[in-house]
């Protein structure tokens, strides 16, 4: 027997671990500059070849002016900018999604505050995806290679939009 599709429940935590899945893959993203590159340059990865007193010399030049990563088609602070913006969003998301469910309702204050904080969480989303349009737009970075981690992004959003859904037929009867 089946059961009727309002009546369904989302499985135990969902939105939570798509959550994490989400901080993981786009922390290993930005580990790879986005996309741009397979696997992040070090000093060491342009002095292959060069004997080993240039590349103790080279080596010596990158690590006292803070070259320890080079990058030649961007600039580096580029990088650092969405970086921290990025990482600043999916923990703003995780603290909401936990601030939410943490939070058991029984009087309308106490679902009131669930609510915002998955409004909150939901915003967050909304930022991530806003944040990789303008990636796109300033890096060279495929569009192709970002719409797998949007598509896990609007997943999320619909996982939250089901939970508070849920929530607010539950909350009808608090006082």
């Amino acid at each position: 027997m089946s059961v009727l599709a309002r009546e369904r429940k989302l499985s135990k935590l969902e939105f939570y671990m798509n959550a994490r899945r989400i901080y993981k893959k786009l922390l290993f993203l930005m580990i790879r500059d986005f996309g741009m590159k397979p696997r992040a340059r070090q000093p060491t990865f342009y002095t292959r070849g060069w004997n080993a007193e240039d590349r103790e010399l080279f080596e010596q030049i990158a690590s006292k002016y803070g070259l320890s990563r080079i990058v030649e088609d961007y600039p580096y602070w580029t990088l650092e900018i969405f970086r921290n913006k990025l990482i600043r969003l999916l923990d703003e998301m995780m603290e909401n999604i936990t601030n939410a469910y943490t939070v058991w309702a029984t009087t309308k204050a106490e679902a009131d505050y669930r609510r915002v904080s998955q409004d909150k969480a939901i915003a967050a989303c909304e930022s991530l995806k806003q944040t990789f349009e303008l990636i796109v737009d300033v890096l060279p970075v495929k569009v192709d290679k970002l719409l797998p981690y949007v598509d896990a992004i609007d997943r999320e959003i619909a996982l939250l939009k089901g939970w508070r859904k849920a929530d607010n037929k539950r909350n009808k009867t608090l006082k």
